[in-house]
């Protein structure tokens, strides 16, 4: 599939998979909000009519303590009243509580003796009959407005009492639970009574004071204002209750994200594939191209061992033999090269560990490589700083790895100036540093991270003169790796590359 392809899949892919999460998630919110704002409607109903019932039961204890007994005791003669009521029509008799206590108010602001009320019947020409109907009405009346200044006291004097004696503050939650219930809310909750000044009067045992989503109720609101108490309701389990709500949407908002995070692994597993098939395309080209020339070399010596001139010129047969034997084994090295990375893949190299001065090492490597260096036209400057310079390595391993190293500085250098390979060797800490420094063509930084990856290989623009096969920083770093040690890079790009190998020393 082709790479502009694979980019307009992935960006539909992505825009409908961020088009579905925003609506899931738009629709979980409406949701949310819709539940939260039927859970508040309910709260209210619920403690509204906790504090109507709070009323209620106060006005109902009054009547029984108050009011009944006084009944009992100033009207208890029922004969007497029965006998009135079949004298009297009632509907002419019967005053409204409304009408009796404006009457009583009323009277409360002219008279001095508000008990005192007339009926208007007339003094004159009354026979007995109707004289004892109109004083048992003049009772009949007085008692009513007793029992209406009963009533007025109990309106001005209840907001005096304190709350404790006016609600039943232990039964308070069950009056609670009662509401909720019937508004079908039955989560835990804990409540509060406040005064006028925020002072806790009353509170549940697990309440604590600066919740959040705290539901309010004034308790008594006909009090004065300074002597108004409220009710606090908090759910600790709210939110969880409004997360029941989409408890079944979850799961599809969970699937769009695993699809999601498959459909992104895959692309990525694509484009990883992608850059491996080119890097093996690369691979087996670079591979061709190296292979190709030590076998045409070969061949041509071949060719001229056969002919009959050759076989009387002892110098151009020692010639074609001799580039027959250096081909060879150069033809050798590419394949050993291409075998220990497959031999390292299976995890079937073993090491022939042995312990090694690091600077006589350096030394002889670099000694052999000298005259590769000259021939590039440049030059080759050792230091040997490390006085603990003895490690446990493999040699033949470790001997590749520095040739490697100093190969690519000899291939990559800069045509316009003169090569300057510099080996050297220094202490840090329990370790032993290794530093193989050019002033080549240098690598990108975003090339850096790369270049210890098989078969890849940095671009070198329209140099063909650079072979490989991508395989020698990578062999390093896991030779370096199973040596317990570290290798990192430097570079400037045009300007040079440093590479520091990190080992651990063998103590005396």
């Amino acid at each position: 599939m082709r790479k502009s392809a694979i980019w307009l899949l992935t960006g539909v892919m992505i825009f409908t998979f961020t088009g579905l999460l925003y609506l899931q998630a738009n629709y979980i919110y409406i949701i949310v909000i819709n539940q939260k704002n039927q859970f508040k409607e309910s709260v209210k109903r619920s403690l509204f009519q906790v504090a109507h019932d709070l009323e209620l039961e106060e006005t109902t204890r009054y009547l029984n303590d108050q009011i009944i007994p006084f009944q009992k005791k100033y009207l208890g003669k029922k004969q007497r009243i029965s006998r009135l009521s079949t004298i009297i029509d009632p509907q002419e008799l019967s005053i409204a509580p409304a009408d009796r206590l404006s009457s009583k108010i009323a009277i409360n602001e002219e008279l001095e003796d508000p008990l005192i009320i007339s009926p208007s019947f007339g003094k004159s020409d009354i026979n007995p009959a109707t004289k004892a109907m109109q004083e048992i009405m003049d009772n009949y009346l007085y008692h009513l407005n007793l029992l209406d200044e009963v009533i007025s006291n109990v309106i001005r004097s209840a907001g005096d009492k304190p709350m404790e004696e006016r609600v039943d503050l232990k039964n308070l939650e069950n009056y609670i639970r009662t509401e909720l219930s019937n508004n079908n809310l039955t989560l835990p909750f804990n409540f509060a009574v406040l005064d006028n000044e925020k002072n806790v009067v009353y509170q549940s045992p697990d309440y604590a004071v600066n919740s959040k989503n705290v539901y309010s109720q004034i308790l008594f609101p006909r009090d004065p204002p300074n002597k108004l108490h409220t009710l606090q309701v908090v759910f600790p389990a709210e939110g969880e209750y409004l997360l029941n709500s989409v408890r079944l949407i979850i799961p599809s908002i969970v699937f769009t994200i695993v699809l999601l995070i498959v459909f992104t692994l895959t692309l990525f597993i694509e484009f990883r594939q992608k850059r491996l098939s080119e890097m093996k395309n690369d691979f087996i080209n670079n591979m061709t191209h190296e292979l190709k020339t030590p076998v045409a070399s070969i061949s041509l010596a071949a060719q001229t061992l056969n002919d009959s001139d050759v076989n009387n010129s002892p110098q151009l047969m020692s010639y074609a033999k001799t580039v027959i034997t250096d081909e060879s084994k150069r033809l050798g090295f590419l394949v050993e090269k291409v075998l220990q990375m497959s031999l390292f893949e299976d995890g079937r190299t073993q090491f022939k560990m042995t312990g090694l001065d690091a600077n006589d090492l350096i030394a002889s490597i670099a000694n052999t490589f000298a005259l590769r260096v000259e021939n590039a036209g440049g030059k080759l400057d050792i230091e040997l700083e490390a006085l603990e310079s003895t490690i446990i390595v493999d040699k033949m391993h470790f001997t590749n790895v520095l040739f490697n190293l100093m190969e690519n500085a000899v291939k990559y250098r800069r045509e316009n100036a003169p090569l300057e390979l510099i080996a050297k060797t220094a202490n840090a800490g329990d370790k032993i540093l290794i530093t193989i420094q050019d002033n080549g063509i240098g690598i990108k930084k975003e090339d850096q991270k790369k270049i210890f990856d098989r078969f890849y290989r940095v671009h070198t623009g329209n140099r063909h003169d650079v072979k490989g096969f991508g395989l020698g920083l990578a062999y390093v770093k896991r030779i370096i790796t199973e040596l317990e040690g570290t290798i990192k890079v430097e570079s400037e790009y045009g300007q040079g590359t440093r590479f520091i190998i990190s080992l651990p020393y063998l103590k005396n």
